[in-house]
């Protein structure tokens, strides 16, 4: 799509459709100049007529919330699997609590709130059962075939995979929750085209679903990704850290003493047990917590405020063109960051405890993918329709959309039901 081509009906209709939406108040707030202006839109891939009542990012968010891949979240692990507890997180529970964060950073520098809740939203559809240890295991099934990325995975399933509108495969998202979803954690390629490093490393090429969804509709992989999605990326990043540090004090991975000397952390637990000495174990923890998030998101808008300051960018797109990013962590709360993560991974991510069953689950998901790839008549028939046996890597493709759909509970089920017996998942 071109810059100023929106494909969502005649300008006409867009007009009259934004004018019935200010008349009722929707948009009614002040944005700022850099914000993504819904009104002015670069469309969508298949025309569709606007909504007099909704904006496009308020249509993408809704489409999200109700599609079969954001319902599967609630079934899927974020940090232990689904029958260790009632009150860990879920993968969905996870993105409600980004969700929440990036739409309170969006106020705060008004921006799109919209567009920043769709992006959250969305941004972790992709995810495979078992969290990140089911993601390791495909990528490893599917390495002859380019890997497997969960962010080019919710592109691939917001563009193909839903099938629940008579007119188009997918949801037909607005140019910039695609542009979001696909790049929030930052530019892909260089100018040129040539995949950008990841993780300290530099693809021989893009995903596949970001190449082939390519072809059709460009999404700057080279820019940067707007404020809005800026800020769900970083919403990302204060839920995990508050939020697992709550998940593994809960499994008793993590006592409340080794948090003492943890950068933001334990200037809020001393803070806590200063004020309220009396305090019960989980009122402590939530104290902690809730105020760790505080000054993360404090820190967030001094910092973009600061950036937005420096670079005085006049239009989103103005956004899109900068060097760096302007939603981000000052540098002090960046190391803080970095240290806490680091204690999650060696506390709670490598445990024993924890890795004990991401390693059973990594067989699950391995030993599902070489029992359809031998036998593709092992799935449901409508995901083995059609295959062409010679194509080895259109089955492996069919493979991987199968197993990354599923939730914890059914991809423990088929292996029952596949093989004579099933790794104890606890």
């Amino acid at each position: 799509m071109g810059d100023d081509a929106p494909k969502d009906g005649t300008g006409t209709a867009r007009e009259a459709a934004a004018a019935i939406r200010a008349r009722i108040g929707l948009g009614r707030e002040p944005r700022a100049v850099f914000a993504v202006d819904p009104d002015h839109s670069r469309g969508r891939l298949v025309a569709e007529p606007e909504s007099p009542t909704r904006t496009p990012f308020q249509r993408d968010r809704d489409r999200i919330v109700h599609s079969t891949a954001f319902r599967r979240l609630a079934h899927k692990t974020q940090v232990f699997i689904y029958h260790e507890g009632d009150h860990f997180r879920t993968r969905l529970t996870h993105t409600i609590e980004v969700a929440q964060i990036a739409r309170a950073l969006a106020r705060a520098l008004r921006l799109d709130e919209d567009l920043a809740e769709a992006v959250a939203l969305g941004h972790d559809l992709g995810h495979t059962p078992f969290g990140h240890a089911g993601e390791r295991a495909l990528d490893r099934a599917m390495a002859r075939w380019g890997g497997f990325d969960h962010n080019a995975q919710t592109l691939r399933i917001v563009t193909k995979l839903e099938r629940r509108y008579a007119g188009f495969d997918g949801l037909n998202l607005a140019w910039e929750t695609l542009e979001g979803l696909v790049k929030h954690n930052g530019p892909l390629a260089d100018p040129q085209g040539r995949p950008l490093p990841h993780h300290g490393v530099t693809p021989a090429e893009l995903p596949y679903p970001i190449r082939d969804y390519g072809r059709s509709n460009d999404l700057w992989l080279w820019s940067q990704p707007s404020i809005e999605a800026q800020i769900a990326a970083v919403a990302d990043d204060i839920a995990y850290d508050a939020h697992d540090i709550d998940d593994g004090l809960r499994a008793g991975l993590i006592d409340l003493d080794a948090l003492e000397e943890l950068p933001l952390v334990g200037p809020a637990l001393r803070e806590v047990r200063e004020r309220h000495p009396d305090l019960s174990r989980p009122r402590v923890v939530q104290e902690v917590t809730r105020r760790v998030i505080t000054r993360m998101v404090e820190d967030v808008i001094r910092e973009a405020l600061r950036r937005l300051g420096d670079a005085e960018p006049e239009s989103a797109d103005a956004v899109r063109r900068l060097s760096g990013p302007i939603a981000t962590f000052s540098e002090e709360v960046a190391a803080a960051d970095k240290a806490i993560k680091a204690f999650l991974y060696r506390h709670v991510y490598r445990s024993e405890p924890v890795m004990e069953v991401m390693r059973a689950v990594e067989q699950v998901v391995e030993e599902l993918f070489a029992r359809f790839f031998e036998d593709p008549a092992a799935m449901p028939t409508e995901w083995c329709a059609g295959l062409d046996p010679t194509d080895e890597a259109q089955r492996a493709r069919r493979i991987c959309d199968y197993i990354a759909g599923m939730t914890d509970r059914f991809a423990a089920l088929e292996h029952g039901r596949l093989f004579d017996a099933t790794p104890v998942l606890r």
